[in-house]
């Protein structure tokens, strides 16, 4: 296997990844609480899998109006800058590399969660039949609730926005992180300006597709100035998901721009998620090989990637490194799992959000030991 794909080296920026495997980002709700603090636990849990060539952390909010789920960690705050330190510090010593990925949900969030204040959005439309995780639902226990309708936000809310982006960027560089990930995916709030059901302004913000991408624009660059490189930052973008309420009309020309504009801006990756549900739309091979020509930085893609198609896709071209999510949960040594085509343990799914240790740092090593 000396010539794995998988296993050969790759430069992102002023790093070398010493293999192609990244942690995506993945919502695990363990901060300490009150304050949405990162903690040791959630420090043990990253170190863990420290082999990866690049880690990316789970969403952290950029400001309070930014939050959608509950113990989710923030990235606004001393204490919580102080908290992540803790994460890298203990990534660094396990000689890792870990981004923060910056997060702010717009409409995916609900008011018990925002002190009562109504979420915000490009457009007053509501995600309707999409559910976030709250501390206290029916009868009083975590469980999951409609999202609140939101508001529309003005142009000076939306310059606030983006100067909380570039506040975070320099806190994630403040607490020791190697760089940032814009969260532009999925559903959240640089997508609900992109997607054009999500987005029905007739400012400079809304209408066409230069317009739609403004918001993409501006907070990509705020990240560069708030790390002080472009490329301290990556990019995530689900081009075809339809998650969390959020689709385009023409999902081809919007993300092939915004791949084209990222590139003219020079960030150092684009993160595609692709859906990974079983009726999930496919993303065709003819659109990667598209992404690939419209953007000359590293991609990076995720969805239900085993370790024969992440080779695949290396060895094809169109992708430069392949994110695994749910594997790394359960397997703490998946790197090494990867290498010898070793089976992979599978996540136990009632314990992904919230609680203690269990279900988070207790997964075994393949020898059945514990992981360091």
């Amino acid at each position: 296997m000396q010539h794995d794909p998988l296993f050969q080296p790759f430069k992102l920026g002023t790093l070398t990844l010493p293999n192609r495997i990244v942690m995506p980002p993945m919502t695990r709700s363990r901060a300490s609480q009150p304050g949405d603090e990162a903690n040791d636990l959630m420090a043990e849990y990253y170190a863990q899998r420290a082999d990866a060539g690049l880690i990316v952390s789970e969403g952290t909010y950029i400001a309070p109006l930014g939050k959608g789920y509950a113990w989710t960690p923030g990235i606004c705050t001393a204490a919580q800058v102080e908290g992540w330190r803790k994460v890298t510090n203990a990534v660094h010593a396990k000689g890792g590399r870990i981004f923060a990925q910056l997060w702010h949900v717009g409409r995916l969030s609900h008011t018990s969660l925002l002190g009562g204040e109504q979420p915000v959005s490009s457009s007053a439309l509501q995600a309707k039949g999409v559910n976030v995780f709250i501390a206290s639902g029916e009868a009083g226990v975590p469980g999951f609730v409609q999202a609140s309708e939101p508001r529309a936000l003005s142009i000076a809310e939306i310059r606030d926005i983006v100067a909380q982006y570039r506040a975070a960027a320099r806190n994630a560089i403040d607490a020791g992180f190697d760089g940032v990930e814009l969260h532009a995916a999925n559903g959240y709030l640089v997508n609900q300006f992109i997607d054009s059901n999500a987005n029905n302004r007739t400012d400079a913000y809304g209408g066409s597709l230069d317009n739609r991408l403004r918001f993409l624009d501006e907070v990509a660059r705020a990240l560069i100035e708030g790390t002080g490189d472009a490329q301290r930052v990556g990019i995530r973008l689900a081009p075809l998901t339809t998650l969390n309420g959020c689709a385009d009309a023409d999902p081809e020309t919007t993300y092939l721009a915004a791949a084209k504009r990222l590139g003219e801006i020079g960030v150092a990756y684009i993160h595609i998620a692709e859906a990974d549900w079983d009726d999930a739309p496919h993303m065709p091979l003819e659109f990667k090989h598209k992404l690939r020509g419209a953007y000359s930085g590293a991609l990076i893609y995720a969805g239900r990637y085993t370790g024969e198609r992440a080779r695949a896709a290396i060895d094809a071209g169109w992708a430069d490194l392949i994110a695994f999510g749910r594997p790394f949960v359960a397997n703490p040594d998946l790197v090494q799992r990867l290498r010898t085509a070793a089976p992979l343990a599978e996540h136990r799914r009632e314990t992904l959000f919230g609680g203690g240790a269990q279900g988070l740092t207790d997964y075994p090593l393949l020898d059945g030991s514990a992981a360091a």
